[in-house]
């Protein structure tokens, strides 16, 4: 547990310093803001499985309505991880979730897979969302997780 609740105290800083990084960038790129938009809603999703509630009514890949939109939603997230996380037990982490994907699809993933998923998909769409930020001239942000480690 001691693992994943740090690379989750990761997430939710990469989270922030991403947000801020956009910001100071005034970036008006659609696609850019549209991406930041698909990592805070893919949290939101998979939150949604672990607590047993269906996720078919979230759209991943709609237009961004604004930043400060995005940010609540992405401290909205990181606050009920905290809460889940906290009321979970390590024995429960092999723990099957069943749920559905967002065509339908009926899936079932341990609880530490999931979580896994969570950190893993938006380290790597944080990566993206830098390199986009360097092709517009905007500086990019160090979300790596020795970064975070080190501060």
């Amino acid at each position: 547990m001691k693992t994943i609740k740090c690379m989750m105290d990761h997430l939710y800083w990469a989270d922030g310093r991403i947000l801020d990084a956009l910001e100071k960038s005034k970036t008006k790129n659609k696609d850019l803001l549209k991406l930041v938009r698909h990592v805070a809603v893919a949290e939101t999703v998979w939150l949604s499985r672990l607590q047993g509630q269906g996720s078919t009514q979230y759209l991943l890949w709609e237009e961004a309505e604004g930043l400060m939109k995005i940010r609540t939603m992405f401290e909205e997230n990181a606050e009920q991880y905290r809460v889940y996380i906290e009321g979970l037990e390590e024995s429960k982490l092999d723990e099957m979730i069943d749920y559905a994907n967002l065509s339908g699809i009926p899936f079932r993933t341990s609880i530490r897979d999931i979580l896994l998923q969570v950190i893993l998909h938006g380290q790597y769409h944080r990566g993206q969302i830098n390199r986009l930020l360097r092709i517009e001239s905007a500086e990019p942000v160090q979300v790596d997780y020795i970064t975070f480690v080190k501060r």
